[in-house]
């Protein structure tokens, strides 16, 4: 049995309408029908292609993989109609989700393999720990990538893979971090500039300070990576970051690695569901 394309586009008007009244008004036919249609195309398919929960409809996780080709199919048919030509390949999509405050240096690193490369398309979404481990949990993202490991339990389904430990360091305009002093003074006599409080990263650093017994001025704190490095480059004080954060910077001179923090360190983790339909490109980066 060929795919029926008519129940094809019932599916994804109602993915994407979210809604069967609307979709149903949108291509002008009734709620019934349209229902029908879609029942026919999850026997067809073999799998249930919402979670209906009252009135409300929920992707499945076969739902989410069926709109992606959905979109592809009726994407390549609007582009048929306007240009007389095809696009070659199927695309892949993978949507990725990164806490707001994430390195994006770190990102762009471990999307490197496949991002624009052909026929493949990224989608990279931030938000707070809670927001995207929501939007895994309702296959609107595949992976997430985080720099701590969120709570869970036996019961909890995340699967945490290690993708990264990067050292971290102080790093300053190179007038500031000047030569000679060792760590125990750049601490003491520079102002610095760190990560908040709840943060992994300032939990192991205020570990090194009470190793030491050191007191240091603080003169600001961030939780976004990027904003630590723009107050480094400000030249306010020593920022407390992994070298990979500020590393344009360093190449091109403007920052220094004044010192290595050692046993401080910022692990990276990556995030996901076991699933039946894995997708292959975050397969190929994990």
């Amino acid at each position: 049995m060929r795919l029926n394309y008519t129940h094809l586009r019932a599916f994804w008007a109602v993915a994407h309408e979210g809604n069967l009244t609307r979709a149903a008004e949108k291509i002008g036919v009734s709620q019934s029908a349209l229902s029908t249609q879609i029942q026919s195309l999850e026997a067809r398919l073999g799998q249930p292609l919402f979670d209906r929960r009252g009135r409300a409809l929920h992707l499945t996780e076969a739902g989410r993989i069926a709109l992606d080709h959905a979109d592809v199919v009726f994407d390549a048919g609007e582009e048929l109609v306007a240009t007389l030509a095809g696009q070659g390949g199927p695309r892949q999509v993978l949507r990725v989700g990164a806490l707001a405050t994430l390195s994006r240096n770190f990102q762009m690193a471990f999307l490197a393999p496949v991002i624009g490369r052909e026929g493949t398309e990224v989608i990279l979404r931030s938000g707070s720990l809670a927001e995207l481990l929501a939007g895994l949990e309702a296959h609107r993202l595949d992976v997430v990538l985080l720099n701590t490991v969120p709570p869970r339990d036996a019961a909890t389904p995340w699967v945490v893979h290690p993708i990264d430990a990067q050292p971290v360091s102080l790093v300053g305009a190179p007038g500031r971090v000047g030569q000679g002093r060792d760590l125990g003074a750049l601490l003491t006599e520079e102002p610095l500039i760190l990560p908040t409080i709840e943060t992994t990263l300032r939990t192991g650093f205020d570990s090194l300070l009470a190793r030491m017994g050191l007191t240091p001025r603080i003169v600001a704190e961030a939780d976004d990576m990027a904003m630590l490095r723009l107050l480094a480059r400000a030249d306010i004080g020593l920022a407390v970051v992994p070298p990979i954060v500020v590393r344009d910077e360093l190449e091109a001179g403007r920052l220094v690695e004044a010192a290595a923090l050692e046993g401080v360190s910022e692990a990276f983790s990556a995030i996901t569901l076991e699933r039946r339909f894995p997708n292959a490109l975050l397969a190929e980066l994990l």
